[in-house]
């Protein structure tokens, strides 16, 4: 099972943490990562593009010259698709782009980025992050005896409110709840901190 250093808030170590061998411990699986990258992604999109058809473009009420004698080719509309300021033929409409991966998959996807960061060093578990008022400067202070200088994923208990705020205006870090721990969140910070709490319900998720 990996095994990693516990730390305190001041940075100072305060022995080791095992972690679940089937949660972090896993070979990661590249290809199912990617899945679920790219699925997250679309579902990010907005979908708002839209052009107008022919039945919406302003004007073209009536037929601009009758069927037959004029020796010029039959026009009903002149917002038909060939004339100027006319309708766009399938052209974007309003979509929605998400969908979803099986429940397998996901829970696959984002057991090996955590197996990854492991790996690649990159996981911190802190025993807990206390504060007694909103205080940025003291969260910055935080990640200085941590070591953490680059962008960091931070996970903390529901109930934890004031290191919430005090995380939230600092450019590079994202603070989410166990249960909301996604592959592109993990994959897009540099450090991945997770307080022991935190760690439980984690593991208590994707068991």
């Amino acid at each position: 099972m990996p095994t990693v250093t516990l730390f305190k808030q001041d940075g100072t170590q305060n022995g080791d943490v095992t972690l679940n061998d089937a949660i972090f411990g896993i070979e990661p699986n590249e290809n199912v990562v990617f899945d679920a990258i790219t699925m997250q992604r679309a579902s990010l999109r907005q979908g708002t593009h839209a052009v107008k058809n022919r039945s919406a473009v302003r004007g073209g009420g009536r037929k601009p010259w009758r069927q037959k004698g004029t020796g010029r080719a039959r026009q009903g509309s002149i917002r038909s698709p060939q004339w100027r300021g006319g309708g766009t033929v399938f052209g974007p409409t309003p979509r929605s782009y998400s969908y979803k991966l099986p429940k397998k998959v996901r829970r696959l996807a984002i057991k090996s980025v955590l197996s990854t960061k492991v790996i690649d060093e990159e996981i911190v578990i802190v025993d807990g992050l206390n504060f007694d008022a909103p205080k940025t400067k003291e969260f910055r202070a935080v990640l200085n005896n941590l070591d953490v200088n680059r962008k960091a994923l931070v996970v903390l208990e529901d109930d934890n409110e004031f290191a919430k705020l005090s995380a939230r205006n600092i450019p590079g870090v994202k603070v989410v709840a166990p249960n909301n721990v996604s592959v592109l969140d993990v994959v897009a910070h540099d450090k991945l901190i997770l307080t022991k709490a935190a760690l439980e319900k984690v593991e208590e998720a994707l068991q």
